[in-house]
């Protein structure tokens, strides 16, 4: 029996332990829940390596367990240019991280680079870095991906 066919996803922002790990997580619960997981490679990076190695935010990780999932088998990492072609999607969770992604693609990459909320949901906005939030701000960035993650689910 053949191999499904698996869609490779990227989520990307700025350090890789807020949005982005709680994205990859939360995609991965809707899939496994959906009886999909099979069909999907997920991971996530950051442009910047200051986290290099580390949890997500401890905030993430309690978000995530609050909402039935948990990512703290994850560990930051820097984006690649190798990224561009393992990866078919690569989702920034802002206009800085999408200029960036842009910029290190080069001029044709494999993937497709986009900003998540417009690729998923058709709506130019950023998911907000909650880094620098209290606990609340995690809670709304949750709700935020939970939409674009389902809206995401169902076009893939």
């Amino acid at each position: 029996m053949a191999q499904p066919h698996k869609h490779a996803v990227l989520f990307v922002c700025s350090g890789n332990i807020c949005r982005s790990p709680l994205a990859e997580g939360l995609f991965a619960h809707l899939a496994e829940n959906a009886g999909r997981d099979d069909e999907f490679r997920l991971d996530s990076a950051g442009i910047g390596n200051w986290h290099q190695g580390e949890l997500p935010d401890p905030r993430s990780r309690a978000t995530a367990i609050r909402h039935g999932f948990d990512i703290a088998n994850q560990r930051a990492r820097q984006i690649t240019r190798q990224d561009f072609n393992r990866f078919s999607l690569i989702l920034g969770m802002d206009f800085n991280n999408v200029t960036a992604l842009n910029r290190l693609a080069g001029p044709d990459p494999e993937a497709t680079v986009a900003l998540f909320s417009e690729y998923t949901l058709g709506r130019r906005e950023e998911i907000p870095d909650p880094y620098y939030d209290a606990e609340d701000g995690f809670e709304t960035v949750y709700h935020m991906l939970l939409a674009g993650c389902q809206s995401l689910l169902s076009k893939l």
